[in-house]
């Protein structure tokens, strides 16, 4: 049986959250580190935008105000707002047939570990097909799912976004405990008030968080678990626990450092 790496590399900022999902990219890129599974969480709360996003759709002055840092993913896709959440990153070779093919292929590789990770919790989650998918709504990632993404009831449940670079899969996903439109809608800019309100009630008829899909409380550890067991089940890999290289930590400190703690790229889009 195969064995890759699962770590859990505890709650950082959100440059250095970035920076260590480029780093352990790096490594496997390099032949240094093993394909991994990792996952994280954020502290402060953060929002982070898809790569080619606009940086005028964030209210800056609002997330200085509130303490929520704000980082560019190398990813693609619309803002999420990292606080009560497990975060997820799959880092593999792009030729690895467990997550080759083209990107929607690929996207149904992952989710269906993420699918089986869901229902071990107990939520009835779904993967959303073409067919399903909706128009695209505001700058928001939750608000409409993508293809191959969890929904529950039709809501979208996990957040997913890859990019490819150097031979290498790199995907990662926000799946939320609990969800504040509140604070989100509130670090994000709208033309006025009556727009934003507007959104923000459409918004919550489309996204659903896993404590309200699982009518409990759930922990971290508890996700984590649960989904770890759907990627090793998925995938018909061994999963082995394991840390962050010399090499990783160093090129992940230099990443926050350089790129993605350096406001000038945050905003470059």
């Amino acid at each position: 049986m195969q064995q890759w790496r699962v770590l859990f590399s505890g709650y950082q900022t959100g440059a250095m959250n970035m920076a260590v999902d480029e780093g352990i990219a790096l490594a496997v890129a390099a032949g240094e580190a093993p394909p991994t599974v990792r996952f994280y969480g954020w502290k402060p709360a953060c929002l982070s935008l898809g790569y080619a996003q606009r940086a005028e759709e964030v209210d800056w002055d609002e997330c200085r105000a509130r303490g929520i840092d704000v980082v560019r993913r190398p990813t693609g896709g619309r803002a999420i707002l990292h606080d009560r959440e497990v975060t997820y990153s799959i880092i593999a070779r792009e030729d690895d047939p467990l997550v080759s093919g083209t990107i929607l292929e690929s996207y149904l590789k992952i989710s269906r570990g993420l699918l089986l990770g869901l229902q071990k919790l107990g939520i009835p989650a779904e993967i959303v097909s073409h067919k399903d998918l909706d128009k695209l709504g505001t700058a928001a990632c939750f608000d409409s799912p993508s293809f191959y993404e969890m929904t529950v009831g039709g809501r979208k449940a996990v957040g997913s976004a890859q990019t490819r670079k150097n031979g290498i899969v790199l995907q990662h996903g926000s799946i939320i405990r609990d969800m504040d439109a509140d604070t989100l809608f509130a670090v994000l800019s709208f033309p006025s008030e009556e727009v934003r309100d507007r959104l923000k009630d459409g918004f919550r008829r489309k996204a659903c968080s896993l404590e309200e899909a699982a009518g409990r409380g759930l922990s971290d550890a508890e996700v984590i678990e649960a989904v770890s067991a759907g990627f090793a089940a998925a995938f018909g890999v061994e999963l082995a626990s394991g840390e962050l290289s010399r090499r990783e930590t160093a090129l992940a400190r230099e990443l926050a450092e350089s790129k993605y703690g350096n406001e000038e790229f945050t905003r470059k889009r």
